[in-house]
């Protein structure tokens, strides 16, 4: 078991270590930092959680929310981390540390005073991001169980996102961007189509998957082979569905402020034509 060297007392249940592979480390346990102080030496055995913040940046943010967290809070907070890393299976953005600590001490103190935050985008995000919505709703099951608070739903929604963000490495606010840009275009096809999509059903599935995957391949530049032959017949075939296709695309491209490649426009009719289809 490594010895490691106190950098800093952050409370009586955080500090700061050098770890001799890791640099700086954050250490969190019961009592850990009592009467101990800079310089001190404490085994890694001795904490029950350790977790390394390389970006100084992050460091900071996180070491400044602490002082304001109820210790019985940061436990279940730092528990729901671990939980997600577990589930993801992956290297997650340090971020998470800074971004979900921050938003669930919030999310905890409304929810203990019967205050909800409304989330417009959760049957967006479910649809979108299926399996960081079933981690969340672990997270969610996890905090009940260690605190007795209950979340309203709205907040799986929110932590799914945070999740997402940390996976993929993409700022939350784009994560955000785009679940509302997909809310907003399924809302067009909807009323152009004069038609109502089962939330719950395999076609709104579909339709948001198709959506996100288009939104993605514009973010990365990537194109799509354009069938010519096909894209003339659409027009003609099924000029609504043709006409609504673009109408969406330049709304993705006022949206994102990137091209949309016109092969997108066929894929789009195709899928929006097999939709019409299907609910007239």
């Amino acid at each position: 078991m490594a010895q490691l060297k106190i950098e800093k007392v952050l409370n009586n249940n955080v500090l700061i270590a050098e770890h001799p592979s890791y640099g700086e480390v954050v250490l969190i346990g019961k009592g850990i930092g009592f009467n101990r102080k800079h310089g001190d030496l404490i085994e890694t055995g001795s904490a029950e959680k350790l977790f390394v913040l390389k970006n100084e940046k992050e460091q900071q943010n996180y070491i400044k929310l602490l002082p304001f967290i109820d210790n019985e809070f940061l436990e279940v907070i730092i528990a729901s981390i671990e939980l997600i890393k577990q589930r993801t299976n992956s290297m997650l953005n340090e971020h998470i540390h800074v971004a979900l600590t921050d938003h669930l001490m919030f999310a905890l103190t409304r929810a203990s005073q019967g205050m909800e935050m409304k989330n417009p985008f959760l049957v967006e995000t479910k649809a979108l991001y299926r399996h960081e919505y079933e981690i969340a709703k672990e997270v969610v099951e996890l905090i009940k169980e260690n605190t007795g608070i209950s979340f309203p739903i709205g907040e799986i929604g929110f932590i799914a996102l945070h999740i997402h963000s940390a996976i993929t490495n993409k700022n939350l606010s784009d994560v955000n961007q785009h679940s509302q840009l997909v809310s907003r275009l399924v809302a067009m096809v909807e009323e152009q189509l004069e038609i109502v999509i089962d939330k719950e059903g395999i076609d709104y599935m579909r339709l948001v998957r198709h959506l996100r995957f288009a939104i993605e391949r514009v973010v990365k530049g990537e194109k799509v082979d354009e069938p010519e032959k096909i894209s003339s017949l659409l027009k003609d075939e099924y000029p609504i569905c043709y006409n609504l296709s673009w109408k969406l695309i330049k709304v993705m491209q006022q949206s994102l402020k990137l091209k949309v490649f016109d092969a997108e426009a066929v894929y789009l009719t195709m899928h929006l034509q097999r939709l019409q289809k299907k609910y007239k």
